[in-house]
């Protein structure tokens, strides 16, 4: 049974909205919805992305940790791509100067089979995901 697609929302805390719309709508090319004094709204890639100016809150410093699956920051959120166009991504970050906390690579996770990922930060150190599946079908395999 096919379901139908529901957009989600996720509210974040950030340093500032500077540096925040510098970075989600100039370097991820997230286009800002609204914005306000103390927030702004933006498309993240058909879903909505709130970004709180709350400093206290703010991710602060990006951490790595290690998890089953190995290297990876326990606290991220994404998007995932097509199996084409994540090369492509990956690339248009690189020409930005995007620091990665983990590099781009290939890994394979059985039952989740061939996927890849690399994982970078936001200047507020929300720490986000770029990922693809070869077969994405698999993506809630057990």
């Amino acid at each position: 049974m096919e379901r139908p697609l529901l957009r989600f929302h996720l509210a974040i805390a950030v340093r500032d909205l500077a540096s925040t719309r510098a970075f989600y709508a100039g370097v991820l090319g997230c286009p800002e919805a609204r914005g306000h004094d103390d927030s702004c709204t933006f498309d993240w890639f058909g879903h909505q992305l709130v970004c709180h100016v709350a400093p206290e809150q703010a991710a602060g410093h990006a951490r790595v940790d290690s998890t089953g699956d190995g290297v990876v920051p326990a606290r991220h959120f994404g998007a995932l791509f097509n199996w084409d166009e994540w090369p492509r991504r990956v690339a248009a970050l690189r020409a930005k100067g995007v620091q990665f906390l983990v590099e781009p690579a290939e890994h394979d996770h059985g039952a989740g089979g061939l996927q890849a990922t690399c994982f970078f930060a936001d200047p507020s150190g929300n720490v986000i995901e770029w990922k693809t599946l070869k077969e994405p079908e698999r993506l809630f395999a057990r």
